[in-house]
């Protein structure tokens, strides 16, 4: 994929953080052919730009002994949709929130510790979101394919 501003060593780097963000900036050098500095300077150059943004832990809730993952398809009314947003993004349960295409739609992700958990958050915060129009539960069974960010 070629995206305008990232060069071939860049893009080098980021598969490489992308398959393991814990790689040394030595190991890196060693593996694209420039020197550690180097490569610690492009690095930080990129994260000063933006393009990246974190490095995290990625948990897989589905080896966690009872930890229940599901997505939302949610549909407000317009004038409650921001607080909506509001609610959601202060739960701890809820992972992710994306605003989707059709009016005032959301796709959220949550994982609980337990279906008791989950349960307690579709009774007691979800049905009660203001303004709701619709709600679709999805309980995910198992994780195939799990991109984080862009692929180059």
């Amino acid at each position: 994929m070629f995206l305008d501003g990232l060069d071939e060593l860049d893009q080098k780097i980021i598969r490489l953080l992308i398959e393991n963000a814990r790689m040394s900036y030595s190991e890196i050098g060693k593996q694209i052919g420039i020197s550690r500095v180097a490569v610690k300077m492009r690095v930080q150059a990129l994260e000063q730009r933006g393009v990246i943004e974190e490095y995290t832990t990625v948990i897989n809730p589905q080896k966690i002994s009872g930890a229940v993952s599901c997505y939302f398809e949610i549909e407000t009314q317009p004038e409650t949709f921001q607080e909506v947003i509001r609610r959601l993004a202060a739960n701890e349960t809820i992972t992710q929130i994306y605003r989707v295409t059709g009016q005032n739609r959301l796709h959220v992700h949550a994982v609980a510790a337990s279906s008791q958990e989950m349960e307690y958050l579709l009774q007691n915060e979800m049905d009660q979101l203001p303004g709701l129009i619709s709600i679709t539960c999805n309980l995910i069974l198992s994780r195939i394919k799990d991109i984080k960010g862009l692929r180059l």
